[in-house]
């Protein structure tokens, strides 16, 4: 026998349609996924009336309280029965039993029949007074209560039902604030189509705050601003490459982008040295620019697509971390640094990638001290290297006496070219992983003291002895710059 699912309405008797209280008049039995509606008491008298309420009470998960009334609808309609089973507002919007039910009825052969109601979208967009199709994002919110980021686009607004609790209330609170600020306007909207609702438009940080919370609770998002999204970012990248668009942008290249790259990520590095951290996020964006356009060129020569780029890391991503999205334990990072190694490996035998060298992978055109120390770790996995730093100690004694008892300025450039390798290495003793951040601040420490020299001094540096430039440095060090 069939399956009818009605939908009931957001709320009051009125707004249940013609169609659906025909079908409740007619039935013998109703099945009510909860007793907890507003219409409820004024249904048809006929039908005898059943309710899945106390499954809330004994099961600890909703999937599992979706499966027992899923399989209890499935039985009766097997067993010859016409099954009537109603769910609040519309049974395809934020209604999880019913795609279960469809998925479960076609392969058991059960025909479904869906009787539509007003969701709880339409009373929501008549109290705010905006249009759905202006970019309204539809969110349920026991999805984003279990996140860590937002889906939402925000340069949108968005609705997110089933805010049905404070506690869910705070959950999805706690992710939103990953994208929108603590101060942001947000809005509760209780009952939505009721007589009874209540609206109340709060900042983002107190929404779990209100008593008012129930389980006819949903939140409104508005935009958060026209520029604020990844996709806003690519149409405009989009614009400069189409044939209206820049000159300069239309005419570049993978290859003559190349150095702008590099340049940017400079200018990202300089911010974090500096702490200036509301400049880094200027420079972070500079910087993604650079992989937006390349991207864009990409597309326009059919290379590929952004969501080849985010699908390509996203999957990597969750590939090499089994310790978080498996069930590969971990001792501490030191553990998460071998496995992402072996998966690497694993990754390169199933492309069928062969390494001539275990030094392959350490990208060529990177900055030569982390090359240097890039490569000494990875011979040190296999046991090329020193027994303890002693040897580093000799080796760099070593050096520095083939460095003086050359007299040719090339040999001696070359002899302490290597004096700076063994140094990388020392470094690498050391536990400095990065050779190249050291280097970056001892050149910060030189700039802030040899400006210092130059505003403090009295007369041009050239006229000055190095002696009386000595002394302002010393001033310099003793200020602690």
């Amino acid at each position: 026998m069939p399956i009818i699912i009605v939908g009931l309405g957001p709320g009051a008797i009125d707004d249940l349609s013609l169609k659906a209280w025909r079908t409740l008049d007619n039935a013998e039995t109703v099945y009510l996924r909860t007793e907890r509606h507003p219409c409820v008491p004024d249904l048809p008298d006929k039908p005898t009336y059943h309710n899945f309420d106390y499954l809330y009470e004994n099961e600890t998960r909703f999937a599992d309280v979706y499966a027992t009334i899923t399989q209890t609808l499935i039985d009766q309609a097997q067993s010859g029965e016409t099954v009537v089973y109603c769910v609040p507002g519309d049974p395809l919007v934020g209604e999880s039993t019913t795609t279960r039910i469809l998925s479960v009825a076609q392969a058991n052969d059960i025909d479904v029949t869906i009787i539509n109601g007003i969701s709880f979208i339409e009373p929501m967009l008549a109290q705010l007074g905006i249009d759905a199709l202006d970019g309204l994002q539809i969110y349920d919110g026991l999805d984003i209560a279990v996140m860590h980021h937002p889906p939402l686009n925000p340069a949108y607004p968005a609705l997110v039902g089933q805010v049905y609790s404070r506690e869910v209330a705070s959950n999805i609170k706690l992710v939103l604030m990953n994208q929108y600020p603590d101060d942001f306007q947000v809005t509760l909207i209780h009952g939505a189509g009721n007589a009874t609702g209540i609206t109340q438009t709060i900042p983002l940080s107190e929404i779990d705050h209100q008593d008012a919370i129930n389980h006819l609770t949903s939140l409104y998002v508005p935009a958060l601003g026209e520029y604020t999204s990844f996709e806003a970012f690519q149409e405009i990248i989009a614009h400069l490459r189409a044939p209206e668009g820049c000159p300069w942008d239309r005419k570049q290249t993978h290859e003559s982008l190349r150095p702008f790259l590099i340049e940017e990520a400079y200018e990202v590095l300089e911010a974090i040295d500096n702490e200036d951290w509301d400049n880094l996020a200027g420079e972070l964006g500079d910087l993604l620019l650079q992989i937006v356009l390349h991207t864009q060129i990409a597309i326009e020569y059919g290379e590929f697509y952004m969501t080849d780029v985010l699908d390509y890391v996203n999957r990597k991503m969750i590939r090499r971390h089994p310790h978080v999205w498996g069930d590969i334990a971990v001792d501490g990072a030191e553990q998460v640094t071998v496995n992402w190694e072996d998966i690497k490996r694993q990754e390169r035998a199933e492309k069928g990638e062969q390494r001539e060298s275990i030094l392959d992978g350490v990208p060529k055109g990177a900055p030569s001290l982390l090359i240097a120390n890039k490569y000494q770790a990875k011979a040190a996995k296999v046991g090329f290297d020193w027994a303890d730093v002693s040897g580093v100690h000799d080796k760099i004694r070593e050096e520095m006496d083939e460095i003086f008892a050359e007299t040719e300025p090339a040999k001696q450039a070359a002899e302490i070219a290597d004096l700076m390798f063994v140094l990388v290495n020392w470094l690498r003793w050391l536990n400095v992983d990065d050779p190249e951040s050291l280097m970056r601040g001892v050149n910060a420490k030189f700039y802030r003291r040899f400006t210092y020299v130059e505003e403090h001094a009295d007369r041009d540096l050239s006229e000055m002895t190095l002696q009386e430039m000595d002394a302002l440095w010393d001033a310099a060090k003793e200020k602690g710059l």
